[in-house]
């Protein structure tokens, strides 16, 4: 039973049919997706905003993010709202994902470090490997991957609690 409670919630997900995951609670919610209104002269990886029951939430296009190729929305592409903690703030951020597939226990004698090489993806982002049924899983630090200026970035569009994120 002792090994059970060490276990950690993970809510995977797919970007260009790989498969990433997050802790699952630092997420709020996942949403459908929704018309995002974009924001003149952000980054690229910055889709825009989204209004979630009053508040603006930003929403990264984690695709663009992480150096994969874009794609064209589909009914299985969704909003993952997280929470995201940057020099002792937390902020929402929303994050696109081309589909969300499970809740899953992995646990944390299973994860291995991250490559440092072979990966599409920069691995600074990454904070482990998971495998569950013969497949590889991602686990990303969703605070590591927005670090420097995508954290302004995100912080100045969140407003509210994070607007002292970089006084």
């Amino acid at each position: 039973m002792g090994e059970e409670l060490l276990a950690t919630q993970y809510l995977t997900f797919v970007l260009d049919n790989e498969v990433f995951a997050v802790d699952v609670a630092r997420v709020r919610e996942i949403l459908e997706y929704t018309s995002v209104t974009r924001i003149p002269k952000t980054q690229t990886y910055m889709r825009g905003v989204i209004n979630l029951r009053g508040s603006v939430v930003p929403v990264v296009d984690m695709r663009v993010l992480f150096g994969l190729p874009e794609a064209d929305t589909t009914v299985d592409t969704c909003i993952i709202v997280m929470e995201i903690l940057a020099d002792g703030s937390t902020f929402v951020m929303g994050a696109l994902a081309d589909s969300v597939r499970e809740v899953l226990e992995l646990d944390p004698g299973l994860i291995e470090a991250a490559p440092r090489v072979g990966s599409r993806v920069d691995t600074n982002f990454i904070s482990g490997m998971g495998k569950h049924n013969n497949e590889f899983i991602m686990i990303l630090n969703i605070d590591r991957m927005l670090e420097n200026h995508a954290a302004h970035s995100i912080a100045e569009m969140a407003g509210g609690e994070s607007d002292h994120l970089y006084a």
